[in-house]
């Protein structure tokens, strides 16, 4: 038997629809990582991407468990001497752009280098439940019937 080996042209990707209301950001990016890399369809070929177009809505709505959201701090420096800046997560979520949480996490779990910067050109994401890939006719991939544990628990 010999290896399959998937070719740019025989690619057919797709697109899917997650909404991030109440989900958890860890479970949330991992599936998305998988949708953008390919590895849920048969014909997955590592050196290709065959992955599909993924849109996530309700960016701001996502959840974390634990003390995350005061504990997980976010530091960058300006490059000035005392430039050191930091913001948590509560306060990234809540800031202009939410959307910058769910694709930072969703680009650590890519490959790195070309290949990945392409896959991750392939995922839109919305702070509202507003988007305007409707003509595309996404389907819909609810996280919470695939596994009860992807979701908040109050």
């Amino acid at each position: 038997m010999r290896t399959f080996s998937i070719k740019a042209g025989e690619i057919k990707k797709k697109w899917v629809l997650v909404d991030a209301t109440n989900l958890i950001l860890g479970r949330l990016s991992a599936v998305v990582a998988t949708h953008l890399r390919g590895k849920h369809r048969p014909d997955f070929t590592p050196n290709m991407d065959c992955g599909d177009y993924v849109v996530v809505v309700n960016a701001d709505k996502v959840c974390v468990t634990g003390n995350k959201m005061e504990n997980y701090v976010f530091y960058w420096h300006t490059g000035y001497p005392g430039g050191i800046k930091q913001r948590t997560l509560r306060e990234r979520l809540s800031s202009k752009f939410p959307e910058r949480v769910i694709s930072k996490a969703v680009e650590r779990m890519l490959p790195k280098g070309p290949l990945g910067r392409k896959m991750l050109e392939n995922l839109k994401i919305y702070k509202t439940s507003d988007h305007p890939h409707a003509a595309q006719n996404p389907t819909v991939l609810n996280l919470v019937s695939v596994n009860p544990k992807n979701t908040k628990r109050s």
